[in-house]
């Protein structure tokens, strides 16, 4: 399906890659333009930048190196946009991070990390993002990325957990208290997706992984695209503060 997105300017967080990527590009072919906020290593940025660019068949697409975990960091991202294409309408904050530690053995230092990240990076960008529409008297749409570990536990990943947890929670009560406003706050909920960070399982752990799927394999980057693209058109405009999941139904088991 395409979508009409022909002078709507979006931001991405973690759009070099996995599902960021996927959506950056797929923005992209549908007419944004498309600021990234992304920590990818410096030396890496200018290939990728050129491979969305002729994926795409579009030339507007700008990065930023962004440290979600940093408020100003958000703060810059939002108003780096709105210098470079002079508006914002379109939010994936999409930036996470993954650090398996059994509950009581996590170094609270590492928890912080993945709440700082997961969660605290969503709210950043959910507030400078809202607050610029409201200050311009603008509509405005937003989607987050959780999980689907915003519904049920995993052990060995209690922090990632609780933050995605957080994310669903955050994206149904701003769409709540917003959508009077013209705001629309929804959020992507995948389950296991075929990224990089995968790439280091061993075959039978990742085979194991994917069984657990009843769908029986994991999901693609560009199947949770497809859904962030809907939520973020005009064909979802009587969508608001829904938890999406793609998860090949792994949590109706």
């Amino acid at each position: 399906m395409s979508y009409n997105f022909l002078n709507q300017v979006a931001v991405v967080t973690g759009g070099l890659s996995g599902i960021g990527l996927a959506t950056t590009i797929k923005l992209l072919q549908n007419g944004a333009r498309v600021i990234v906020g992304d920590i990818t290593a410096e030396n890496k940025v200018g290939s990728i930048l050129e491979s969305i660019k002729q994926k795409s068949g579009n030339e507007n697409v700008k990065f930023l190196r962004t440290d979600v975990t940093n408020y100003e960091a958000n703060k810059k991202l939002v108003s780096y946009a709105v210098e470079q294409y002079k508006d914002l309408n379109l939010v994936f904050a999409n930036a996470g991070i993954v650090l398996p530690h059994a509950g009581a053995e996590i170094p609270y230092e590492e928890w912080e990390k993945v709440i700082n990240t997961n969660l605290n990076g969503v709210f950043s960008l959910n507030k400078e993002s809202i607050n610029y529409w409201l200050k311009n008297n603008k509509k405005g749409n937003i989607v987050n990325t959780g999980s689907i570990l915003s519904y049920v536990g995993n052990p060995g990943l209690a922090h990632y957990c609780a933050s995605k947890g957080g994310v669903k929670l955050l994206t149904q009560t701003l769409a709540i208290e917003y959508a009077a406003k013209g705001i629309r706050v929804n959020s992507v909920n995948p389950a296991y997706i075929a990224t990089p960070l995968l790439d280091v399982l061993d075959k039978p752990v990742y085979d194991a992984l994917a069984a657990k799927h009843p769908i029986g394999r994991l999901g693609t980057p560009e199947e949770v695209a497809n859904v962030v693209t809907f939520l973020l058109s005009d064909q979802a405009t009587y969508v608001n503060g829904a938890s999406v999941l793609v998860d090949g139904a792994y949590t109706a088991q």
